[in-house]
């Protein structure tokens, strides 16, 4: 009940912000000041942090993109934000053990995690060099996972019983804490380093039908380029 509570006050201050910052865009569109909005794409490294992402995944490395909106109306220390992650999380085991008899069973997951997001996010968007901002985003979390489930040899390994209990892809609701700084060269070509903690719920655990779900966090620093909307518009 506790985790429902809290994902639902997440979402409700990731809409709040969300909307306050890209609502106001269709007044100004035309305003000089969104020249210092954004495309950018980026590099990224997840850790999990949470005993349930650390059970089932390993560190990782993807990337993503995304689109950042400053509203002028509110002196451009607001912006919308709305983007896509991708990240291969390789495969971890995880061990168990039947009670009775001691025989060991291993789960061996391999999962492929795409996460679309929209929020805000708060601090300079104009044209000075150093832009730190923090924000928050609520988002759509997509688990392609694949799952075997071995009974190992300890004598002979290569007469393990292996099955492989298929590949499913299951979605989550997200939410994420960014911190980054916008480094901004000649007002074109921005480079933003940050850090951002995710957390996704009710995440099912795969071993088998009316598995436990889990609700893995994780600590995600990216690097990333973009290119403003002045830019592209040919504007000096």
């Amino acid at each position: 009940m506790r985790r429902v509570r809290f994902a639902t006050l997440a979402a409700v201050l990731s809409i709040l912000t969300a909307a306050a910052c890209v609502a106001p865009v269709r007044a100004v569109a035309g305003a000089l000041t969104l020249d210092q909005g954004k495309l950018q794409v980026y590099l990224l490294r997840m850790d999990p942090v949470s005993r349930d992402a650390r059970d089932f995944t390993r560190a990782s490395w993807g990337g993503g993109g995304n689109v950042v909106v400053p509203v002028p109306r509110l002196g451009n220390l607001f912006a919308g934000v709305l983007g896509i992650d991708i990240a291969n999380m390789l495969s971890e085991d995880h061990e168990f053990r039947e009670p009775n008899t001691g025989l060991r069973v291993k789960q061996e997951t391999n999962q492929s995690y795409m996460r679309i997001y929209l929020g805000g996010r708060m601090g300079p968007h104009g044209h000075g060099f150093v832009r730190p901002h923090l924000g928050t985003n609520v988002a759509v979390v997509i688990y392609d996972i694949t799952t075997d489930l071995v009974v190992p040899d300890d004598t002979d390994p290569d007469k393990e019983i292996r099955q492989n209990l298929g590949s499913r892809t299951e979605s989550a609701f997200g939410w994420d804490v960014t911190a980054g700084v916008d480094w901004n060269i000649a007002n074109k070509i921005p480079i933003e380093t940050g850090v951002r903690w995710l957390k996704s719920f009710n995440v099912p655990q795969q071993l088998g039908e009316g598995a436990v779900t889990v609700h893995p966090a994780y600590v995600q620093y990216y690097l990333g380029v973009g290119v403003t909307f002045g830019a592209m518009s040919g504007k000096k």
